[in-house]
């Protein structure tokens, strides 16, 4: 059965959305939001492209995790999203 969406579930997602980055495991995607665990907001990636490839390892990255528990992104504010193969940093930068 062919899904509705291009998303991997269980797998590191980067969501740009119109005013912040989040990052996080996705667990779920519904047909306004995107469920995600193991989430951070990310205030500043350093370079961009190498945030996608090795995640926030830059001096200059920020990270602020969420508190534990499912965080919810609601879809129509999606800029763009990168499944990636780090996993979600948790650790505050």
């Amino acid at each position: 059965m062919k899904s509705d969406h291009p998303f991997t579930i269980g797998k590191a997602i980067v969501i740009r959305t119109v005013t912040m980055i989040q990052t996080g495991i996705l667990k779920e995607v519904g047909k306004k939001e995107l469920v995600l665990t193991d989430a951070s907001w990310i205030a500043d990636t350093g370079r961009l492209g190498e945030f996608l490839k090795e995640g926030p390892i830059s001096d200059s990255a920020e990270v602020e995790p969420f508190p534990d528990g499912e965080v919810f992104v609601g879809r129509g504010a999606i800029i763009d999203a990168v499944h990636v193969e780090w996993k979600p940093s948790r650790e505050t930068k």
